[in-house]
């Protein structure tokens, strides 16, 4: 072999390897996050869209405001970059493009990275319709980016406004074994 065939069978070698991504590992993830064993990772998601938040009066107070979560508005793809459902609320809902659908009920969150929104485990409701969703058990926020609360004021001269922001995680499905 010739070093000009050698090459192009490394290169070769060396794209088909990265396009076997890794199977999604829950190892690095803080312990409050992780699925319990018995589970297996059925599909992975990449979430990007918006957040909206809403300006309120602080709960149990009359003279305080925050930023609310309102809702989520985003597009579901895999890992290659086809769009294959959405996810939005309230309530949460994650929906695939073959019509099934679930809705969940959290479980537990832990701080994602500085300006994002944390990392989440919720444990599914039943599916509705047939198809991807069906079955899963747990769905996990991770690889968060963006997605906090405005920094604009929240104050009593803003009631009511609302904010969008970005943001974009992987959303990773899991179904019993």
């Amino acid at each position: 072999m010739n070093k000009l065939h050698s090459a192009l069978v490394l290169a070769g070698f060396a794209a088909m390897s990265s396009a076997w991504a890794a199977p999604f590992s829950q190892d690095a993830l803080p312990a409050t996050v992780q699925v319990p064993a018995g589970n297996k990772v059925a599909l992975e998601t990449v979430g990007a869209g918006t957040i909206t938040y809403e300006c309120k009066v602080k709960k149990d107070t009359t003279d305080q405001h925050e930023w609310v979560f309102v809702g989520p508005d985003a597009v579901l793809s895999d890992r290659g970059g086809k769009a294959i459902g959405k996810y939005f609320g309230p309530p949460a809902t994650w929906e695939s493009n073959d019509g099934s659908k679930i809705t969940a009920t959290q479980l537990a969150v832990s701080p994602g990275g500085t300006g994002s929104i944390p990392l989440q485990l919720v444990k599914a409701n039943p599916a509705t319709g047939n198809g991807a969703m069906s079955g899963v058990t747990f769905i996990q926020r991770v690889a968060t980016k963006g997605g906090v609360a405005p920094a604009t004021a929240c104050a009593a001269g803003n009631l009511g406004a609302k904010e969008i922001v970005k943001y974009q995680a992987d959303y990773i499905f899991w179904k019993a074994i």
